[in-house]
Order: structure tokens, then C-alpha cells, then sequence
């Protein structure tokens, strides 16, 4: 699902990390470890063609990203920003399936309420909402972690081990350790000439 050979990033011409060269299939599931300033989201903004300075080769399958930014209108309801991005991916929205996602996320009852008005734990509810309504198998997520209390933290884990149990894929640039069973940790390490 996710492919890179001697891959790398630079900003302002500096190189970011060492070239990274790895596969990732079905039912795969990698945290991207490394600390801040490192390049862990500039690698899946370039992986997700949002940053274009890059060295090395890589391909993909059909993703999902989440970044920093959650990308949701707060004027709109949950359902009303789901609706918009499954209309983005070209799918139809299912408002029974949609319902389900944001029970299972512990935010159903806030579905009619414009999600400027709601936290930012239950804005990023909203936004791992949108991941379980996706047909993508790959999702790439950047620390999904933020604003999470610890009950949707373990929640979190539990998505995306089902996810890659269903023969999904998930690269997850963190600084949270997933806790998912036979995930595989790549640290991101300084160029020796730019340390």
C-alpha cells in the first residue's frame, strides 16, 4: 500500500532525515517517531503530494489524511461535514452509517450541533469519524492523538488495530506510542551534517 526508496524530504533546501526505505501492506501499521522540527508531518504532507521537496521514490494506494489541521467547517453539523467529504472522495453518504460512526465515538448526540461549538477532543471525534465512513485502506494520520482525553485514546488505538485486522494499512507520525498489536516504529534521525 505504501512504497518509499531512499526517501526523503528537505525544507529550504536542508535535508530533513536520513533516507527512509520501507513497504508497507495490508494490515500493516507504522508509527513514525522522531522529535519535534524532525520532519515527521512534513514526511506525510509530502507522501500526501502537500509538500513537493523531495528526494527518493515512493508510491501508494488510495489514502486518507488527517492532519494537524482537522479540515471540518464549525458551521457545519458532524453529519454536514461528513457528508461534505464523502462528497470530496466521490462516495455516497450513508446517514444511517454516519450515525453508527459517531455513536461508536461517543458523540452522537452532538450530530446536529455545529462543531464550532464543540471541543477540540470532540471536533477530532468528528474528524476520526470521517476515517470510518472512508472505502481508503491506507490512512495516514498525523498526530491523531491531540486533544484526545484517555478513554478516546484507547478508542483510538482500538480503531486502527481493527482497522488493519480488516486488511487496512495506517502510518501514524506520533508523539504517543500507538499501542497496537505488531505495529512497527520507524524513528526519523538527523542528517549528521545538519545536526
Amino acid at each position: 500500500m505504501l512504497s518509499l526508496s531512499e526517501f526523503t524530504v528537505k525544507r529550504d533546501d536542508n535535508v530533513l532525515f536520513e533516507p527512509l526505505t520501507l513497504e508497507l501492506g495490508a494490515g500493516d501499521c507504522m508509527e513514525i517517531l522522531g522529535p519535534n522540527g524532525i520532519g515527521k508531518s512534513t514526511l506525510l504532507r509530502a507522501l500526501c503530494g502537500l509538500h513537493l521537496s523531495v528526494d527518493g521514490q515512493y508510491s501508494y494506494t488510495a489514502f486518507v489524511y488527517q492532519g494537524h489541521r482537522l479540515g471540518l467547517d464549525e458551521l457545519m453539523t458532524p453529519l454536514e461535514n461528513l457528508s461534505w467529504f464523502a462528497a470530496l472522495e466521490g462516495s455516497t453518504f450513508d446517514d444511517a452509517r454516519a450515525s453508527q460512526a459517531l455513536q461508536r465515538l461517543g458523540i452522537h448526540a452532538l450530530a446536529f450541533q455545529p462543531c464550532g461549538h464543540m471541543s477540540q477532543g470532540q471536533q477530532r471525534r468528528v474528524a476520526m469519524a470521517r476515517w470510518l465512513l472512508s472505502d481508503k485502506t491506507l490512512w495516514m494520520l498525523d498526530e491523531p492523538f491531540t486533544a484526545l482525553d484517555a478513554e478516546a485514546q484507547i478508542l483510538l488505538n482500538e480503531i486502527i488495530s481493527e482497522h488493519c485486522a480488516l486488511g487496512g494499512a495506517v502510518v501514524c507520525a506520533t508523539h504517543v506510542l500507538l499501542e497496537v498489536d505488531g505495529k512497527r516504529s520507524v524513528e526519523l534521525k538527523n542528517i549528521s551534517a545538519n545536526a
